[in-house]
């Protein structure tokens, strides 16, 4: 699943949060079964360009081996989209959004726990967005999840609100 909740030592200066979870674009397809993709791909592609080549058309051959390159690049394309993540953590003055892009750019968002909102369709449609508003700003997260993932931790981080604004004082 791509939502888990965040393991791991805390820095010794933060607060203990009260949640803490990191949001992952999911990925289904290995390193292993990326191999047996690209090996599959370029054995037909190779078989196909040799019946070009002995049929006598011999720059079909080129464009099979064009192709596994595209596939090649699609593939490197999306294995360094997925290196994109989210941190959403609640702790007794904050909710801090972080987000990190594939290259490494990190985004941060500060709202105070009281006055957050947590919105998203229920029931979800496939392009419901997560979005948390307060005071006029908003954002939105967890977009590479399914609808049902987000809703869900929709679901979660209200319930953490909830406990966080029922807590004494």
């Amino acid at each position: 699943m791509s939502l888990s909740e965040k393991t791991g030592p805390l820095p010794a200066n933060a607060p203990d949060a009260l949640f803490d979870a990191v949001l992952t674009p999911h990925r289904s397809l290995g390193p292993k079964g990326f191999l047996i993709v690209m090996v599959g791909v370029s054995a037909i592609s190779f078989a196909a360009g040799i019946a070009f080549l002995l049929k006598g058309a011999w720059p079909v051959f080129g464009f099979f081996g064009l192709d596994v390159l595209l596939v090649y690049l699609a593939f490197r394309a999306n294995y360094r989209s997925a290196r994109l993540y989210e941190t959403v953590r609640l702790t007794e003055d904050a909710v801090e959004v972080r987000r990190v892009s594939p290259s490494g750019r990190e985004t941060d968002w500060r709202f105070e726990p009281y006055w957050l909102r947590v919105e998203m369709d229920d029931p979800p449609a496939h392009d419901s967005e997560l979005v948390l508003t307060s005071h006029g700003r908003r954002v939105a997260i967890g977009a590479f999840l399914t609808a049902e993932e987000r809703l869900d931790f929709a679901k979660s981080l209200r319930d953490a609100l909830a406990a966080w604004r029922a807590r004494p004082a």
